[in-house]
């Protein structure tokens, strides 16, 4: 069975009202999108230094993959009881099919991300360098397999850029989102001017790091105190990957949709 023109003009409907509703940002959200120097003050120096490290990550995630690759070999467990074994099988399937399996990775990376916050958090300062590599590092296997569920490979260097592009999304502010959704909705066009911007920002994941340690060195303060930073933990890294799963979801939902459509 294949998608109704009618039900992916529904769909696409959908996914264009909930860009334009991603313009609520929480408390501590807004006091990171103050002057960077402020920033600079308040958040603390290991937080940086540590956040800093990953410069250099996302750098060599956008080259190589590096230890952030998630195989596309795994398709079979995403569709345990169908018969996909590429990606050019996954294509067509229906957009709902795709959706159930997305729905079964975020479910998992949540409570993931919430045990890890608060193992993490039990330690207070002394953990949470530990913690903000990791959940960087679950966030972007977790975009990574959204991708294969809707039938693109992350080991293309494209995928990986719009990867960061979808991480770069979720830690913006409502001009940057809109900025970046502009972007994204060129990214398959053929020779288009826009595509070729995005893809010749290699150095364009400074931007994601910068925003991502604003965003989240606000929230990671609070999980500085033993103990009670095992809740804030788990709650601060349940919420960011569901954050980047839901972005993730819509953004590639749109993209096999828009492909679909023409």
């Amino acid at each position: 069975m294949t998608d109704s023109k009618e039900w992916l003009l529904n769909e696409l409907k959908k996914v264009e009202e909930w860009e334009k509703g991603q313009s609520d940002l929480w408390f501590f959200e807004k006091l990171g999108r103050l002057p960077f120097k402020l920033i600079d003050k308040w958040t603390p120096a290991f937080i940086q230094n540590r956040i800093g490290i990953l410069l250099d990550e996302l750098g060599q995630y956008i080259q190589t993959g590096g230890r952030y690759l998630s195989s596309v070999s795994s398709i079979t467990n995403y569709y345990p009881h169908m018969d996909i074994e590429t990606l050019d099988n996954v294509k067509e399937l229906q957009i709902s099919t795709m959706d159930a399996a997305v729905e079964k990775i975020t479910n998992n990376r949540k409570r993931m991300a919430t045990v890890q916050g608060a193992s993490t958090g039990i330690g207070g300062l002394f953990t949470l360098t530990i913690d903000i590599p990791l959940l960087l590092s679950l966030q972007l296997k977790t975009l990574q397999d959204i991708a294969i569920c809707y039938g693109y490979d992350p080991n293309d260097k494209e995928e990986r850029l719009f990867v960061v592009k979808c991480l770069q999304f979720v830690s913006s502010d409502i001009v940057g989102k809109e900025a970046i959704l502009a972007q994204l909705s060129q990214f398959d066009a053929p020779n288009d001017a826009s595509k070729r911007e995005v893809m010749s920002e290699l150095q364009g994941w400074r931007e994601v790091v910068f925003s991502y340690r604003d965003q989240i060195g606000w929230k990671k303060i609070f999980q500085m105190i033993p103990i009670a930073g095992l809740v804030f933990g788990a709650f601060i890294n349940r919420s960011a990957v569901n954050d980047i799963a839901e972005a993730g979801k819509m953004l590639y939902r749109k993209r096999r949709i828009v492909e679909r459509l023409g």
